[in-house]
């Protein structure tokens, strides 16, 4: 995992200050590789409960991460009770890694 464990916790910290301490947070694509360089940051955000705004949290969500990482692009993926789900949701699941 190509991310400190104080940036994971840091990042955790911000998806449970929105969305509470049941949320789980999956690192998924090239920032799982050790092998690998650069790259954006690809979360998969899965919550509980009900996401009335989803593009607005989701947009809340990268901003927060993006000051974390200076900037670097953030990829947010929302996972949701009232959300569609899609294959993406699984792939990152199983080849994430859970922070």
């Amino acid at each position: 995992m190509r991310i400190s464990q104080s940036q994971a916790q840091k990042i955790r910290e911000i998806a449970e200050s929105v969305l509470g301490s049941s949320v789980q947070v999956w690192l998924f694509g090239s920032r799982v590789d050790d092998s690998a360089s650069g790259g954006d940051i690809d979360l998969l955000i899965s919550t509980n409960q009900v996401v009335e705004s989803p593009a607005q949290l989701s947009g809340r969500l990268t901003v927060a991460v993006m000051r974390l990482f200076y900037g670097r692009k953030v990829d947010i993926l929302l996972e949701a009770p009232n959300l569609k789900h899609q294959s993406i949701h699984d792939i990152a699941k199983k080849q994430g890694v859970l922070l």
